[in-house]
């Protein structure tokens, strides 16, 4: 028998899934090779230490005062700095989900508390506000959930701990940890042109930014029209040089061990990601590979970024992809596919693959047009937040007169599954929708669990993706009106459902219970529950399987192309 106590530090799911873990967990200790004697550095009470090239001091995390909290709150942890020779502690930063950053020689810790990075001195425990006196804000100001807002992280430190670098959204800064001297090195030109830089650690392995030198690469993406490129940075004269920046994206992947040769890798949407060859400075690049050959057969179609506001007036961008042999002026069925941000994916080669996720390629050879909208939430109201944020992209594209308004559909998996679950309930608009794996009831999903982790669900409605932002006693309204299954009289949208019985995210009776409140009122829903699939179809059958009945279910609804026999009377289980 499992007891399940009130007090327990975790719930019997979640201990259960730790279990092993626990039980092989080996805790730091400290042996002296003059004396013999053992230090125990880490324990049961704090069981994680970090223990760099310093001979003086570690630092230590513990998240055992905290682990009833991760059942419906983030993880929180309290710091501490260890003696390596005595093993004595002090409790440096307590109760923080926010970064931590410990300098390579243990000298320092870099710590986000209050929207601001401040500085510890591990010495003398001195703290110091690295960042309040600066303008520009640390914190991600766009960020929705309903937690303490992150910053942008660390991008590493110079040689000796004598400084840190801090990224605000767009530019790169350096704090020195002696003098309180603090440069922004990219000069505001990230902010300025909404270009986003960050450092490419070359070598993953070394502790310093600067150990091999003072020429760092980075990379850049703008966040306005998505472009990418790579930018070098010298630290000596400040001096930031574009190398190239273009229509596309870039991945850097590798540096060779001995030679300042790189490898990276160059797409877009209709440019499939082949491997180039270059020196650091990007000079006399080659191209390596040309796997891209393989798409020129087919009408693979064109990406490009469309603006539209929100009902809220919130500004919002996202990818419309048109067919293959696009023509002007003629009108097309389109899919809408989207999660919460996905205008990134604009110049993203798109994956060629069978899996849960419509094969972009796919659909624009047959004549479909591709709409991947951005969503912005406000905390309490999701779903309503991505009908008010998709249903103005929408008459964009077809004020655009690329979309036909007969024929457009709404596909989700996961998050956007549950959020198109929603949407149908509020408007009858789409032809049809598609539903994977999608949440449909709020207040029971709320005390589910997570089989695959074995945590409960309630973190994610109070601080976590589905933003409502308080628990179901204190916000029982937000999760009866943000729940589809409530207002299942109201949908006159056909819906394909999809889930898998062994679902270890999201449990599978919530597709149960939307499909069960739907045929309770008579309405066209179809559900398709995939035995021993997890969160999305792993066994390639039924991938292949799941693919098809979603093209085939589209081109009915959308295409007025001949349903096939699942569609029209179901399939016997006897068959």
């Amino acid at each position: 028998v499992n007891i399940w106590h009130w007090n327990d530090p975790l719930i019997k799911t979640q201990e259960e899934k730790q279990y092993k873990s626990e039980k092989e967990r080996t805790y730091t200790a400290a042996y002296n090779l003059k004396d013999g004697s053992v230090i125990q550095l880490a324990d049961s009470l704090m069981p994680d230490i970090n223990i760099t090239n310093s001979a003086v001091y570690a630092v230590g995390k513990s998240n055992v005062p905290y682990m009833k909290e991760i059942t419906w709150d983030d993880y929180f942890f309290n710091f501490y700095r260890v003696d390596l020779k005595f093993g004595k502690r002090t409790k440096i930063i307590n109760h923080t989900n926010q970064q931590v950053a410990v300098s390579p020689s243990s000298k320092y810790i870099l710590f986000y508390e209050d929207s601001n990075w401040s500085k510890l001195d591990l010495s003398n425990l001195k703290k110091e506000n690295l960042t309040s006196s600066i303008r520009n804000s640390f914190y991600n100001e766009e960020f929705d959930l309903p937690m303490q807002t992150p910053g942008f992280g660390v991008g590493g430190w110079l040689m000796k701990d004598t400084a840190v670098i801090i990224y605000d959204k767009y530019d790169i800064w350096m704090f020195s940890t002696k003098t309180g001297y603090k440069k922004n090195l990219t000069g505001g030109e990230g902010r300025k042109n909404l270009n986003i830089f960050r450092i490419i650690k070359l070598d993953k392995e070394a502790d310093y930014i600067n150990q091999y030198g003072d020429d760092l690469l980075l990379s850049s993406y703008n966040d306005f029209n998505k472009n990418s490129g790579f930018y070098s940075l010298d630290l000596k004269t400040g001096e930031l040089k574009m190398l190239f920046d273009e229509e596309k994206k870039f991945r850097f992947i590798a540096k060779a061990k001995k030679e300042n040769k790189i490898l990276y890798s160059r797409e877009s949407y209709s440019e499939f990601p082949d491997l180039w060859f270059t020196s650091n400075n990007l000079e006399n690049t080659k191209k390596i590979t040309n796997l891209g050959i393989q798409t020129e057969q087919f009408a693979w179609g064109s990406a490009e970024l469309i603006e539209w506001l929100s009902d809220d007036g919130i500004k919002l961008q996202g990818a419309l992809i048109k067919p293959g042999n696009y023509i002007v002026g003629k009108k097309y069925p389109v899919l809408i596919y989207y999660y919460e941000l996905f205008s990134q994916r604009l110049h993203e080669f798109p994956d060629v693959i069978v899996n849960h996720r419509p094969n972009f390629a796919l659909y624009t050879s047959n004549d479909y047009a591709i709409f991947l909208p951005d969503v912005r939430y406000q905390i309490g109201r999701p779903g309503l937040s991505a009908l008010k944020c998709i249903m103005p992209g929408v008459q964009k594209i077809i004020d655009m007169g690329i979309a036909d308004p007969e024929a457009i559909a709404l596909h989700g998996h996961s998050w956007s599954g549950y959020q198109t679950a929603y949407v149908i309930t509020q408007t009858n608009f789409f032809k049809c929708a598609i539903a994977g794996a999608p949440v449909s009831n709020m207040t029971s999903a709320y005390s589910g669990i997570r089989w695959g982790t074995g945590m409960a669900r309630q973190f994610q409605y109070e601080k976590a993706q589905s933003r409502i932002g308080g628990s179901l006693w204190e916000k029982h309204l937000d999760y009866i009106e943000n729940s589809p299954v409530f207002f299942a009289d109201k949908v006159n949208t056909p819906l394909l459902i999809m889930h898998g019985d062994l679902d270890d995210a999201v449990p599978w009776y919530q597709s149960i219970e939307l499909y069960l409140a739907l045929r309770r009122f008579n309405k066209d829903v179809i559900f398709l529950q995939y035995k021993g699939e997890p969160h999305h179809p792993k066994t390639y059958s039924n991938k292949l399987d799941y693919s098809i009945k979603m093209k085939e279910y589209l081109d009915f609804h959308l295409k007025a192309i001949p349903a096939p026999e699942w569609i029209k009377n179901g399939v016997r289980y006897s068959e």
